[in-house]
């Protein structure tokens, strides 16, 4: 029996969970990672993290807890990753990418133009705007440098990989998977691969938006930060969306998710369009006196 977050005794799992540990986890996470959990989350969080207690042989959560509190870096990167929810798809929100081929048409010419896809998940997202840039600008080399990031590093890996499977294209346009994409002998069975020259243009970096500093050279044409917002409170939001805006470029775009809307930040973005911000212009890279983009 464990006592759920409501107080009650809930038979049947397999580790003793208390809403204790609930709270100590709920508490972690938000302060390491910045997401909220509500209580409804209860079972999707002792269902991720028991498979942690088998891995590393410990019986209870409170013990589990004891080794993350005391610092445990190789855990803690587990933990987080356990507790990140990494839904994405190619060309995901499709007017983006249509909004996203104008900006890079209208600014072709000048080089690099550069994006920052902030929450990367495995990759299809980053990989949608490398296809938008080469279809865009008709060209495999277009002089656009996408820096991909997030905080799982698991999902990282499968997004270095470029290996999909092949129901993940299978809604898109054919000719566009056959520009794309390959499917030879050197792929699985049932999978896919991005080619190589749009997987040229994506850097993947591992990134905790919370962390003080952020490795990421401004000034940015853009930044796709799409359905990540919604598991921040707004003080948190608000403090990412400050850290976001001296990094664009007067003219830079914020793209983000279709139920996220950040009427509390007036201060450094504005409405541009359908989930679409454009950064103030006192708050712009320009105006906060960053140099040109010098390369990767």
């Amino acid at each position: 029996m464990v006592k759920g977050a409501d107080g009650q005794t809930t038979p049947g799992r397999e580790f003793q969970f208390t809403a204790q540990d609930f709270v100590r986890i709920r508490d972690l996470i938000r302060d390491h990672a910045g997401i909220s959990l509500g209580d409804s989350k209860l079972d999707l969080v002792y269902g991720r993290l028991s498979r942690r207690l088998r891995a590393t042989g410990i019986r209870t959560f409170s013990e589990y807890l004891q080794l993350l509190e005391r610092g445990d870096q190789r855990e803690w990167q587990a933990f987080t990753n356990a507790l990140t929810t990494n839904h994405t798809a190619f060309f995901r929100e499709p007017h983006h990418f249509e909004l996203l081929a104008d900006q890079l048409r209208a600014l072709n010419g000048r080089s690099p133009v550069v994006l920052w896809c902030s929450a990367a998940s495995t990759g299809e997202e980053a990989y949608s705007m490398a296809m938008t840039a080469v279809d865009a600008l008709g060209s495999t080399t277009p002089g656009v440098v996408i820096v991909a990031t997030d905080i799982d590093t698991e999902v990282l890996e499968t997004a270095r990989a470029g290996i999909y499977p092949a129901e993940r294209v299978a809604r898109l346009d054919r000719e566009l998977v056959q520009r794309h994409f390959v499917r030879d002998a050197t792929v699985p069975a049932g999978q896919v691969r991005v080619r190589q020259e749009i997987r040229n243009l994506v850097t993947f970096r591992q990134l905790n938006l919370l962390q003080e500093s952020w490795p990421i050279r401004a000034p940015l044409d853009a930044i796709f930060c799409r359905n990540v917002m919604i598991y921040f409170d707004r003080d948190t939001q608000l403090r990412i969306l400050k850290k976001f805006a001296p990094l664009l470029r007067r003219e830079g775009l914020l793209y983000a998710g279709h139920s996220e809307r950040f009427n509390h930040a007036e201060d450094y973005f504005r409405l541009r369009g359908r989930t679409v911000y454009e950064v103030v212009p006192s708050m712009s890279a320009e105006r906060q006196g960053v140099g040109e983009w010098k390369g990767r």
